[in-house]
């Protein structure tokens, strides 16, 4: 195992991976930018060290300040985290040129499923069944009319190397079509260095399906079932859960051992989400892999009882996995609400301030509630970066008891100085379409309004 990682992320997933570290034995490095100074993940690592200035670019993207760092504190490994450069081939890359560890999968893996075109091409030959669209970029507005006329409208434009809802846009016709392509083209360019575009059937009333899965470098790959992160506002989610209320055991079981059999033929190592929308008649079809950790990771930890970050650390420093598909056991149903410091009610504008009181629920650390978060009374949020202050997990017996102690956690849940989105997680909690299972990826605009 590892002496000394350093984690090249901040916040609350910077917290949850020094906390797995320090119980496996393994010393910390901390990096911060000039703008997190005071984040209680500096003072919680064993050593931390200033990579630069309060902005993205000059601290947590910047390749040659945290492989300077790590080479400084003779860390021989580095955990990216979510975000940032969690998913940048070119610094897996550069971390192997520097004789440093990479916790995550290798640069290969990162290239072939980051360019989600190729990806989906890639996991289509593998045996996961895609989306009706084109079979790679479409090159121009004309391809991409003779694309939507074969497959029919509406369709749906999805920038090649993106995420997050950027570069994406919904079309209903030919001169729809032509529009947005230059503006999804711009857009995606502007945002990751790369204008291509590909195209599928856009599909309403659907739904957002995940599969947690782990792999080693001895070709052992189990799946750790599925996440529903339907709840999203503009392709970020806002709540998932586990199990999804509309999968069944015998889908759950089948697409698990799907998913486990396409990972293994690309030769995927690490931990890795496969992501898929599911039809209104039930049909579930491959849309990305995300080649990392994720954001919503413990409602599959709740459910499961597997430590997602430790099984991470194992796997990179190349421990045969001891997890089998069948000594994994799901139990119970978990629910995550990410509070992030926005007001619904003006945008989902994020309002950075300084948190007066934090008031947290009962039952943290057990069982039944978790709450993970980087925040303390006092503590200032940054306008820099994500607004998200923290996660709240429930877990229970039962689906509607998982709602009925999400409720009560949420009441206990008390932030000061700052609006969050704990009255909008309330209001979708106590919402009959969710309370019943019965709800899609629009849900927030059509139920909800937002």
């Amino acid at each position: 195992m590892f002496r000394k990682i350093l984690v090249a992320n901040r916040g609350e997933i910077a917290v949850r991976i020094i906390r797995a570290a320090r119980e496996m034995g393994v010393e910390t490095v901390a990096v911060f930018s000039e703008a997190d100074r005071q984040s209680p993940h500096v003072s919680l690592a064993d050593e931390s060290i200033c990579i630069g200035g309060p902005r993205s670019h000059e601290s947590y993207l910047n390749m040659d300040a945290i492989l300077e760092a790590a080479e400084q504190t003779e860390a021989r490994a580095i955990h990216p985290g979510y975000g940032f450069l969690s998913e940048n081939a070119l610094f897996a890359a550069r971390c192997v040129q520097h004789r440093i560890t990479f916790i995550g999968p290798s640069a290969g893996s990162i290239r072939l499923m980051g360019d989600k075109a190729v990806a989906k091409h890639t996991m289509r030959r593998a045996g996961l069944p895609t989306i009706p669209g084109s079979e790679g970029i479409v090159l121009d507005v004309d391809e991409a009319g003779r694309v939507a006329a074969e497959v029919g409208y509406p369709v749906l434009l999805k920038a090649t190397a993106g995420g997050g809802g950027r570069g994406m846009r919904v079309c209903h016709d030919l001169e729809e079509l032509r529009v947005n392509f230059q503006e999804a083209s711009m857009e995606a360019e502007k945002a990751f260095g790369n204008s291509g575009l590909y195209l599928e059937k856009f599909i309403t009333g659907g739904r957002h399906i995940e599969f947690q899965i782990l792999a080693d470098s001895f070709g052992n790959v189990v799946h750790l079932g599925e996440r529903e992160c339907s709840i999203q506002r503009k392709n970020q989610k806002l709540v998932e859960e586990s199990p999804s209320p509309v999968l069944t055991t015998e889908e759950r079981a089948d697409m698990g051992r799907r998913v486990v059999e396409a990972v293994r033929a690309i030769g995927y190592v690490n931990a890795g989400t496969v992501e898929f929308f599911r039809a209104p008649e039930g049909r579930l079809y491959f849309m990305e892999m995300n080649t990392r950790l994720q954001v919503e990771h413990p409602v599959t930890e709740m459910t499961t009882g597997v430590d997602i970050v430790k099984q991470q650390f194992l796997i990179a420093a190349n421990y045969r996995m001891q997890l089998t598909q069948e000594n994994i056991v799901f139990r119970g149903h978990a629910i995550e609400c990410r509070i992030n410091a926005e007001d619904p009610d003006d945008g989902f504008r994020p309002v950075p301030g300084t948190i007066e009181a934090l008031g947290l629920p009962s039952g943290l650390d057990g069982d039944d509630i978790r709450f993970d978060s980087h925040v303390t009374n006092g503590y200032t949020i940054p306008p820099y970066y994500d607004s998200m202050i923290g996660k709240l997990i429930v877990k229970a017996p039962t689906r509607r008891e998982a709602i009925a102690r999400m409720r009560r956690a949420l009441a206990e849940c008390r932030v000061q100085g700052v609006k969050t989105t704990i009255p909008l997680h309330q209001r979708i909690m106590d919402t009959p379409d969710f309370i019943d299972g019965d709800y899609s990826t629009r849900f927030v605009p059509d139920v909800l309004n937002l």
